[in-house]
């Protein structure tokens, strides 16, 4: 029985997900898997990639072969080139935590017209200035 180290493609049509999982080369592409060992997110920026290193030098050490994709997964981690006895390569560009969004009220701002809109309305206006009239006219 060949082994392979292939990908397992989950998500919705335009947003694919993928895990790396350990299978059985007669297997269909998303069919049973013998383990996962790690995550791949392409759609993201930077794109995520999660592998478990000691599974992965595990199973290339028993005889498991990788595909293409997962070949040029393993040598962006630098697992590829741990396996083989090569240098590693340049770390990976990690993405910047969200930045938290201050507060209005955290940052000290007063907010006198709560919950009132900025500007009066129209049917308003007319009818302060129609009694505006009428108490001109009285006096």
């Amino acid at each position: 029985m060949a082994v392979k180290i292939k990908l397992k493609r989950l998500g919705k049509i335009r947003s694919p997900h993928y895990r790396i999982v350990v299978a059985d080369s007669r297997t269909r592409r998303d069919g049973r898997a013998i383990e996962e060992i790690g995550k791949y997110h392409p759609t993201y920026h930077p794109s995520v990639i999660e592998v478990d290193a000691d599974r992965v030098a595990y199973w290339l050490g028993v005889g498991a072969q990788p595909t293409e994709p997962v070949l040029a997964i393993l040598k962006k981690t630098g697992d590829w080139q741990k396996f083989k006895g090569e240098p590693a390569p340049a770390p990976l560009l990690v993405a910047e935590p969200k930045k938290v969004r201050v507060s209005f009220e955290a940052l000290g701002g007063e907010d006198e017209g709560k919950g009132e809109a900025i500007t009066q309305k129209k049917k308003a206006e007319k009818k302060d200035e129609a009694a505006a009239e009428s108490e001109s006219a009285e006096v």
